[in-house]
């Protein structure tokens, strides 16, 4: 018996032709975003803003995000996904296909609000689209996949971003409708997918307001201070390395990908063996030392070693977060535990960056880094609380 549901597993295929196009069009939304992230800010810059409204501009795109997700998820299970995804990339290209005709930051606040309700609805669809197309036998294999297209974007995007949107090499008009095309292609890749019907069901109408899974609580709690540190990252250390004259920022965003991909081949074997013992605490140093090396920052030696460190201390601590707010989670909330986990997500960066812009404005651009290693120190603290108690509550039960 073993050995036939041993063939039957082989015979189920991951590489149908639909999963390779919303493999393809993952990527391509996330190149596009990924290559808008570094740039905004000097957008924001060249129109006359200053470190409190680059804040501003970056955050309001996780806050609208965010707003949206619960939303969305309704909408997958009562009107579909396809009408879901294809909104939300339409909404997405032309919102960031307008960025570089806009002449006032006003106008870009509110196309960035608008981007923000793409991306909460493309995002909160694309994986559950790529669940629905992966057998159950190999999603964890096939969701590993999936996770890549989006890694892969995360390497080279930042860096082409920057590359691209230099002044010798294009204007921002044109860089914005290069990253809208990525996203156009997306679109027109999605277009061709066969998705999963769904039926309106009677639970998913009477629970509009369920927002949250309660059991996703601690480890998403934890990951909001991380992730803090990830709003200061992407919205101010392209001004940082310039006004230091530090060369290489387009090599930072590259260093930390890689490193981000590298643990992938190590973190998650850790915790199915140890928990999360054995990798939150780790990972937590490795970004703590990455901020206090931002906040120094001599030169370029050092902040391409910060990329390393912060690339594997969060490349181990996020997927180890995730599979604990899954795991403490009942089966049929796991959806939930996951838009719970990545809503806190949004917030931290997007509360990241609002407050790291007030901070770079009034004390300057090391102090963000130096109050972003508080935040990593508070969530390490945190997690001590949260065992500890958990401790005591299993000795009390006994």
């Amino acid at each position: 018996m073993d050995q036939q549901q041993q063939k039957g597993r082989q015979k189920e295929k991951i590489w149908t032709k639909d999963f390779i196009l919303i493999l393809f069009a993952n990527f391509f939304i996330f190149l596009g975003f990924q290559m808008t992230l570094p740039t905004i800010p000097l957008f924001v810059e060249k129109l006359g803003g200053n470190d409190q409204l680059i804040g501003y501009v970056v955050g309001i795109f996780t806050f609208s995000a965010l707003l949206l997700r619960p939303f969305a998820g309704n909408l997958l299970e009562t009107r579909g996904r396809g009408l879901v995804y294809m909104f939300g990339l339409a909404i997405f290209v032309l919102s960031v296909g307008s960025f570089g005709f806009l002449m006032s930051i006003a106008l870009l606040f509110l196309m960035r609000v608008i981007q923000g309700v793409g991306w909460g609805f493309s995002t909160t669809a694309s994986g559950t689209i790529a669940t629905d197309l992966i057998p159950a036998s190999r999603r964890g294999e096939g969701m590993g996949y999936f996770g890549l297209s989006g890694n892969l974007a995360l390497a080279f995007g930042p860096s082409l971003g920057l590359a691209l949107a230099h002044p010798d090499t294009l204007s921002f008009k044109y860089f914005f409708l290069i990253c809208a095309g990525l996203g156009l292609v997306a679109l027109l890749l999605s277009s061709r997918v066969k998705f999963k019907k769904v039926e309106k069901k009677a639970e998913v109408t009477k629970r509009k307001l369920d927002v949250f899974e309660k059991n996703a609580l601690r480890p998403s709690i934890l990951l909001f201070f991380i992730t803090i540190t990830f709003g200061g990252i992407a919205s101010f250390l392209p001004l940082y390395t310039a006004e230091r004259h530090i060369e290489g920022i387009q090599l930072y965003f590259l260093v930390y990908a890689l490193a981000l991909m590298a643990t992938r081949t190590f973190a998650g074997q850790l915790y199915d063996r140890k928990g999360h013992q054995a990798v939150f605490i780790p990972g937590t140093i490795l970004i703590l030392a990455a901020m206090i090396l931002l906040a120094w920052l001599p030169n370029s030696t050092v902040l391409f070693i910060a990329a390393a460190l912060y690339g594997l201390g969060f490349g181990s601590v996020q997927p180890a977060l995730q599979a604990w707010a899954i795991e403490k989670s009942p089966m049929n909330r796991r959806g939930m535990a996951n838009a719970t986990f990545f809503s806190f997500f949004d917030l931290g960066v997007g509360l990241g960056a609002m407050v790291f812009g007030q901070i770079g404005h009034l004390f300057g651009y090391s102090s963000i880094y130096k109050t972003a290693a508080i935040s990593v120190f508070i969530s390490m603290l945190l997690y001590v609380f949260f065992l500890l108690r958990e401790r005591i509550r299993l000795v009390q039960h006994r």
